[in-house]
């Protein structure tokens, strides 16, 4: 009862905030909780713990109600670099930091 998302284009930084609040939980708890928090990021989370949670129903016979999160875990992807010009020929580098998502559920 897995569900992975790999390179999404947000830092794994901004990710943790909310994973730390919905690790070793209900999923029924996380997915209300994600469904309703103010961040964009919440509904990255919200997508993969609904995939892991219609994996477990669909493909293990499991109930929703006896789920939780086990293992969630955000790690570094790929990371886009770009160039920023500034005077005399210089450039700044950008940036662009992706994460990846690895959601593990178990049965109470």
């Amino acid at each position: 009862m897995k569900a992975y998302w790999k390179n999404i284009r947000i830092s794994p930084k901004k990710l943790r905030v909310v994973a730390e609040v919905v690790k070793n939980r209900n999923a029924t708890w996380a997915l209300n909780f994600l469904k309703f928090a103010p961040k964009k990021w919440a509904d990255i989370l919200y997508k993969v713990l609904h995939s892991a949670v219609s994996n477990a129903v669909n493909n293990n016979s499991q109930d929703v109600a006896n789920l939780y999160i086990d293992q969630l875990v955000i790690t570094k992807g790929i990371v886009y670099k770009r160039w920023q010009p500034i005077s005399r020929w210089r450039m700044h580098p950008i940036l662009k930091r992706t994460s990846n998502i690895r959601l593990e559920l178990q049965v109470k």
